[in-house]
C-alpha cells in the first residue's frame, strides 16, 4: 500500500526485484506526486502491477486493499505472497542471498511460511534531505534483542480458500479452523527454525523464543532523515492516523544503536537493476520530476519557524535513550474473550506451546550461560557515541563492538553479570588481596573498587581489545588503574603449556602474592592445570558458575585438588553463583 511515495518508489520496486520477487502489486490511494503514474508506466513496461484503492465508507486505507487483494486474481494465482509497506525492505540474510535460495530450504524442511521480524532502522544521524539510497543512507538500528521493535510479515504459500489475508500475517478462515487445516501450517521463524503452534492462530510479534534473523529479516525505515520525516508528514500516512508523525513517534523509531549493513549485499544488482529502469525516458522523467518537486517543496518549508521548530523537536527526540522509549501500550487483552473465540484446535496448539516455554531454558536480558563478549579482537566504539546504564552502581557503555546482543541487552536493563555484581562482596569478605583470572570488563572488582578501600586486586583477561574496552569503562565511573586494581592482559601461561614468563599464572601467584584466586569460566583453566602451582599462600579459591550442571561438573573437576590442598567448600556460597573453596575461617567471617 502506498501514499505519496513517488521519490522512493524506484528504489525500493528495484530492490524487491533484485532480493527475488517476480510480481509487486501496489495499491494506492489519494497520491499527488506522480506516484500513480509511476506505477502505471511500470505496469506498462510489463514490471509491476497496479491497482487504485477505491475505499469504502467507514473503512481505512489499509483494510480496503487487503480486501481488495484477497479477491485479486493476481494475488489469489500466487505460490508466495508477501504483505507489506513502502518504507519496509526485505533483507535476505540467508547464504544464498535470494528469495529462490531461501524458499527451497523452507520448503526443503517442510514448512510453508515464513515469519519474518523487523529490524528499526533509525535517521542514522542524517538532517538533510538526499537522492542517495535508503538503504545506503540508514544503516543504523535498533540492537536485535530490542522488544519493541518485534512485529513481524508473513512470507507464505497463499491459498484463498483458507486464508485471509493481514498487514502482519494471514489468518485461517474460521471454517477451516476444525477440518486439520491448521495442521498442514508449518511456519518458521527468520533464522529457519519451527515457530510455536499458537503462532498459527493469532500474534504479530515475534517473541524471545521465536525471534531470529538469520534467514531474513524486514528493515524498517520508518523515520530516515529529518528533511524525509517532513516530507512524510506532508503526506499523510495510509492509515489516516492522525499526527502519527510527532516527536513522540520518532524518539520510538530514531533508533541508531547498533549497525547493520546486512541489506547492502543486495546494493550493486538494486542498483543495476535501477539503471535499467531509469532507461525509460517516460520513467525516468517521472522520477527525476518527483524528486524536483519535493525538493522545491522542502526548500519553502526549511525557510519557515514550523521547520526549525520541528527539526530541533526531533534533534531532542532523538536524544532520548533506548531504555527510556515508551512505545503505545496495546489493548488489554481479555483472555476470558480469546479463551472463547478459540477452537478447540487452537487450544490444544496454545497449550503445546505453553509446554515448549516452561520447559525452554532461560533467554533474554539476563540469559543465563550466554556468552558475554563478542569473539576476536574488540575494537570499543568512541564512549561519546554510546549509551551508559548503570549495572550494580557502575556505568556501563552499550556497545556492540564489544559485547554481544545478548549481553547488550542486559547493559540496557542494568542486569549485566547481576548474579556476580550482587553477590561479589559477599564472597571476598575478609580478603585483602584478589588475583581475579578471565574476568573480562571485571564488573565484580570495579563493584568493590568502589565499595572495599582496603581491597587489592589484580584483574586478568588476555581477550585482545579488553583492555582498552575496560579502560574507557574505568575511566567513565573514575576508577583509575592504580595500584589497588591492575588490569593485565598479558597472554595466560599456565603449566604445561610450554612457555614460562612473566604473565604465567605461577608468576601472578607468587609476584602478587593473592590471598583469594577467583577464576571466571572463561579463563578456561581446569583442575589439572593448577596441580603443579604452589597454593600454600591461598586462603579462599572462588569459581563462578552459570548453572547447577555446571557446579556440580566444578566439584568434580576441583573437588579432589582443593581437598588434597586442604580447602573445604562453603556449601551455603553456592546460592550467590559461585563455588567458594576456603583453609580456615577468614576474619570478620
Amino acid at each position: 500500500m502506498m501514499k505519496d511515495e513517488a521519490p522512493f518508489l524506484l528504489e525500493w520496486f528495484a530492490h524487491h526485484l533484485a532480493v527475488g520477487f517476480t510480481d509487486i502489486l501496489v495499491y494506492t490511494n489519494d497520491c499527488t506526486d506522480g506516484t500513480v503514474e509511476m506505477l502505471q508506466r511500470l505496469e506498462a513496461l510489463g514490471l509491476g502491477h497496479h491497482r487504485e484503492n477505491a475505499i469504502p465508507d467507514g473503512v481505512k486505507p489499509q483494510p480496503s486493499a487487503l480486501n481488495h487483494a484477497q479477491a485479486e486474481p493476481l494475488v489469489q494465482n500466487a505460490d508466495w505472497v508477501m504483505v507489506f509497506d513502502a518504507d519496509e525492505f526485505l533483507s535476505v540474510n540467508h547464504p544464498a542471498g535470494h528469495l529462490d535460495g531461501l524458499l527451497d530450504d523452507v520448503v526443503a524442511r517442510g514448512a510453508n511460511g515464513i515469519i519474518v521480524t523487523w529490524r528499526i532502522f533509525g535517521s542514522n544521524g542524517v538532517v538533510d534531505w538526499s537522492r542517495d539510497p535508503v538503504t545506503e543512507q540508514y544503516t543504523r538500528a535498533a540492537p536485535p534483542l530490542w522488544n519493541k521493535g518485534w512485529g513481524v510479515k508473513t512470507l507464505f504459500r497463499f491459498d484463498p480458500e483458507y486464508w485471509k489475508l493481514g498487514i502482519h500475517r494471514p489468518s485461517i478462515k474460521n471454517k477451516h479452523l476444525k477440518d486439520g487445516f491448521p495442521d498442514t501450517v508449518k511456519w518458521l521463524n527468520g533464522s529457519g527454525q519451527p515457530m510455536e503452534d499458537y503462532f498459527k492462530f493469532r500474534g504479530w510479534r515475534s517473541i524471545r523464543r521465536t525471534l531470529g534473523y538469520d534467514w531474513a529479516q524486514m528493515n524498517h525505515y520508518a523515520v530516515k532523515s529529518i528533511d524525509s520525516y517532513a516530507v512524510r508528514r506532508f503526506r499523510g500516512n495510509v492509515n489516516n492516523k492522525k499526527d502519527k508523525y510527532n516527536a513522540e513517534y520518532w524518539s520510538l523509531q530514531d533508533r541508531n544503536e547498533v549497525a547493520d549493513t546486512r541489506i547492502l549485499r543486495h546494493s550493486a544488482l538494486r542498483a543495476r537493476i535501477m539503471a535499467e529502469l531509469l532507461i525509460d525516458p517516460v520513467l525516468s522523467e517521472l522520477h527525476h520530476a518527483a524528486l524536483a518537486a519535493v525538493e522545491r517543496r522542502l526548500d519553502e518549508y526549511r525557510a519557515s519557524d514550523a521547520y526549525q521548530a520541528l527539526k530541533a523537536s526531533l534533534i531532542e527526540a532523538g536524544q532520548k535513550p533506548i531504555t527510556s522509549v515508551e512505545a503505545k501500550p496495546p489493548k488489554a487483552r481479555d483472555p476470558a474473550k480469546i479463551a472463547a473465540l478459540m477452537s478447540e484446535v487452537e487450544r490444544k496448539a496454545s497449550a503445546r506451546s505453553a509446554e515448549i516455554a516452561k520447559d525452554a531454558p532461560t533467554s533474554g536480558w539476563n540469559a543465563i550461560g550466554a556468552q558475554l563478549y563478542r569473539d576476536g579482537r574488540l575494537r570499543p566504539s568512541a564512549p561519546e557515541t554510546l549509551e551508559w546504564v548503570a549495572s550494580q552502581g557502575v556505568l556501563l557503555p552499550c556497545d556492540p563492538q564489544i559485547f554481544t546482543e545478548a549481553a547488550a541487552m542486559a547493559v540496557l536493563a542494568g542486569k549485566f553479570d547481576r548474579r556476580n555484581g550482587r553477590n561479589i562482596a559477599g564472597l571476598l569478605t575478609g580478603s585483602r588481596r584478589v588475583l581475579d583470572i578471565g574476568a573480562g570488563i571485571a564488573l565484580p572488582a570495579m563493584v568493590m573498587a568502589r565499595g572495599s578501600g582496603d581491597l587489592t586486586q589484580m584483574v586478568q583477561d588476555s581477550q585482545p581489545g579488553i583492555a582498552e574496552a575496560a579502560a574507557h569503562i574505568r575511566a567513565r565511573n573514575g576508577i583509575e588503574n592504580t595500584a589497588r586494581l591492575r588490569f593485565v592482559d598479558g597472554k595466560l601461561v599456565l603449566p604445561g603449556d610450554g612457555e614460562t614468563g612473566a604473565a604465567g599464572l605461577a608468576a601472578y601467584l607468587s609476584d602478587f602474592k593473592p590471598d583469594t584466586l577467583r577464576i571466571s569460566p572463561r579463563a578456561g583453566i581446569g583442575a589439572a592445570r593448577l596441580r603443579s602451582l604452589d597454593l600454600a599462600a591461598l586462603s579462599r579459591i572462588v569459581l563462578p558458575f552459570e548453572s547447577d550442571a555446571e557446579a556440580d561438573e566444578l566439584r568434580n573437576d576441583f573437588g579432589p585438588l582443593m581437598a588434597a590442598a586442604g580447602f573445604t567448600e562453603d556449601e551455603k556460597a553456592a546460592t550467590s553463583g559461585s563455588l567458594r573453596y576456603h583453609r580456615l575461617p577468614l576474619k570478620n567471617e
